[in-house]
């Protein structure tokens, strides 16, 4: 049996992580850990190699996309998804031209998480 594929979670709001770890609990993903700013982010992603990063695009210390920009320049194989309570087509579009795999706008449901989450991981670069 292949292990389930392992998300980290970054979001400087406690009840977005919460509630996303509510999301994936029961699904065929293993939550390892999460994260308040794309700085610990990228601590996190090189001691656990995630499979899939839900990203927070507006955060405090290292925003969201510049946290995409990193990531995919050293893990391009990670999927990326972008969460936002903002979705301006700027950020939108330096998001998906960053290599961002998702985008999921806030507030969220269950439905609409679970779809972009497999759609992105069906669709990733093997």
């Amino acid at each position: 049996m292949t292990p389930h594929p392992k998300v980290l979670i970054v979001d400087d709001n406690d009840l977005m992580r919460t509630l996303l770890r509510g999301v994936l609990r029961g699904e065929n993903y293993d939550i390892i850990g999460d994260a308040r700013n794309g700085a610990l982010s990228l601590e996190l992603i090189a001691k656990s190699k995630p499979d899939i990063v839900f990203m927070d695009v507006a955060m405090p210390q290292m925003d969201g996309l510049e946290a995409l920009q990193r990531i995919k320049e050293l893990y391009p194989e990670i999927v990326v998804i972008m969460i936002t309570g903002n979705p301006s087509k700027e950020n939108v579009e330096e998001s998906i031209r960053n290599g961002a795999n998702g985008f999921i706008i806030k507030p969220f449901n269950t439905a609409r998480v679970l779809d972009t989450l497999n759609r992105a991981w069906q669709n990733r670069k093997r």
